[in-house]
This record gives C-alpha cells, sequence and structure tokens, in this order.
C-alpha cells in the first residue's frame, strides 16, 4: 500500500491517491484531477511503476479532485470503476464540467486541469456491495451517499478507502466535513457513517489525507462538526441570507477552530486546498434550501 500524496496546488497533504501494487502492474484508489497527473506519475516512478502498469482505478466519486483524471488513465488502458450515478458523467463530461465551471470559472485550468470523456469499454459501474476482482485482489463497493449521491467507500479486506464521505483530517488536525455543492444529504451521510461502523474496518483511507485507525473516536468527531457547520448555517438559510454576505464570518468559524488548537499554517493551508470554506457554506445552504428548514 502507498500512500502518494498529489501536491494539489504545491500544498503537501490535501490529496492522495492509493497504489496498490498487484503481481502484475498495480491498482489506484482515486487518481486525484488533471493537473496533478505530472505529480501522481512521479510518485508512482518511486515504486518503479510506468502508467501502462495500472490496471484499475477504482473511485470513490466523480468530484474533480478525485476522479479529475480518470479519462487519462483510461487512455494509458486502465478499467475505471465507479458509481452508477456517476457512470454517465464520465463517458460525457461536458455537463460536469459546465456545472463546475459555473463555480469556478476562469480557475479551472490551473485547479483542474482538462476533462475528457472516457469510452464505454474502459467504463464500469458497481452495483452496492458488489465484488469486483482486479489482479487477484477483491474489492467490495459501499454505496455510501451523504457527501454524494455517487459515492462508494471501497473495502479490501479490513481496510476502507472512504473518500469524502469519511471526512478530512490533515496532519492531526481535527475532522471537518466536506460539504460541497449540490448533494449533501445530512441523514444520508449519517446512514453512511452508521454503515462504515457495521462494516468494522482496522483501518480508514482518507483522499484527505491518509490513513485513520482510531475509527470510533474519528466517526464521532465528524458526526459532532457535521451537526455544528450545519447548525451555524441553518439560521441565515431560514433569513434568506445571501452566502456572499456571510461568507467571510464561515470562513472565521471554521478557521478560528484550527487556530485554536495552534494548527501550523502549512495545515491550515492543506484544508483549504482539500476542503474550501466557502464550498461547504454553499453546499450547506443549499441542502437546507432544497431539504426544508424542518429537515434533521
Amino acid at each position: 500500500m502507498h500512500t502518494i500524496d498529489l501536491h494539489f496546488l504545491g500544498v503537501k497533504g490535501a490529496i492522495a491517491a492509493y497504489c496498490i501494487p498487484t503481481d502484475n502492474g498495480a491498482i489506484l484508489i482515486e487518481c486525484g484531477p488533471h493537473s496533478t497527473t505530472q505529480n501522481l506519475l512521479a510518485g508512482l516512478a518511486q515504486y518503479q511503476l510506468q502508467p501502462t502498469d495500472i490496471k484499475a482505478v477504482l473511485l470513490t466519486h466523480i468530484h474533480f479532485d478525485h476522479a479529475g483524471a480518470a479519462w487519462w488513465w483510461a487512455k494509458q488502458g486502465a478499467q475505471i470503476y465507479v458509481h452508477p450515478r456517476g457512470f454517465k458523467h464520465l463517458q460525457d463530461p461536458s455537463k460536469l464540467y459546465s456545472s463546475a465551471k459555473r463555480i469556478y470559472g476562469n480557475q479551472m485550468e490551473r485547479l483542474w486541469g482538462t476533462m475528457e470523456a472516457i469510452d464505454g469499454d474502459r467504463l464500469r459501474s458497481v452495483e452496492d456491495y458488489e465484488a469486483i476482482e482486479v489482479d487477484g485482489l477483491s474489492f467490495q463497493a459501499h454505496h455510501t451517499p451523504g457527501h454524494a449521491t455517487h459515492h462508494i467507500a471501497w473495502q479490501l479486506g479490513d481496510l476502507l478507502f472512504t473518500g469524502d464521505v469519511g471526512g478530512v483530517k490533515i496532519q492531526g488536525g481535527p475532522v471537518v466535513p466536506p460539504c460541497p455543492p449540490p448533494d449533501i444529504q445530512l441523514a444520508e451521510w449519517q446512514t453512511s457513517l452508521d454503515r462504515i461502523r457495521s462494516i468494522g474496518p482496522r483501518r480508514l483511507y482518507l483522499t484527505h489525507f491518509g490513513p485513520v485507525e482510531n475509527i470510533e473516536d474519528h466517526l464521532k468527531e465528524l458526526v459532532t462538526r457535521i451537526e455544528k457547520y450545519a447548525s451555524w448555517v441553518k439560521p441565515y438559510a431560514k433569513a434568506g441570507t445571501s452566502v456572499v454576505d456571510i461568507q467571510s464570518a464561515f470562513v472565521d468559524f471554521v478557521e478560528g477552530e484550527f487556530k485554536e488548537l495552534a494548527l501550523e499554517g502549512h495545515i491550515i493551508d492543506a484544508y483549504r486546498a482539500a476542503n474550501p470554506p466557502d464550498m461547504s457554506l454553499t453546499g450547506l445552504m443549499r441542502y437546507w434550501l432544497k431539504y426544508g428548514l424542518n429537515a434533521d
């Protein structure tokens, strides 16, 4: 098992890809955005792996920081595995890309690079509880919505790759929830965390960032902070407040805790790169407006 830091935006410890060597090459869990592909290739080269050695890429979901480069790996010969709800968006990413461009504007290329369609023969959707076999290894898919409707946690034995449903925890900092638009659903997220508990993994592997072993404490902290963030946003949603008007206050609310914990500046930078507070504010505001202000 190799954890490869993609050095997203030049920041250490923000986005990981996991490489699992096999007898015939290797498997990637996540591939990051296309903008970090050269960094991933450099990481693979440390283990004497070439692009054509990657037999499969298992995606937790189709957000750009996890799956933006999947098309490139498909062109090198890798099979791409994805949630059924994400399949069509990787086969034709035009809608996904245009939606993101409305948010990121002229920063798309700098942040994410490009995104191209994946041929159907290189793309496979995976059903809930389905096990796939790759080079003698068996991975079970667990559909785990909450952060995104198209989310999978991948189980390999007693290890679980949690994508974003397992939260963000960087270099010993707090566990925080990534809540970007448009698919945040708090009740489903709680159900997904209950499912992680029922699986009983020995270790979680977070895309942001690295392994976690004190799993129950980690999940409890994540639930607490999901509720804390959502509760902060709710009265503003009820009042019809603009996201722009409260953006700086929400950033202060989130990062004030980082400062109370005396996190070093480079760790805060990694949190910002992995989980921008303004994106979580937008996602939570849309959650309250979509599901109703009486939602739990």
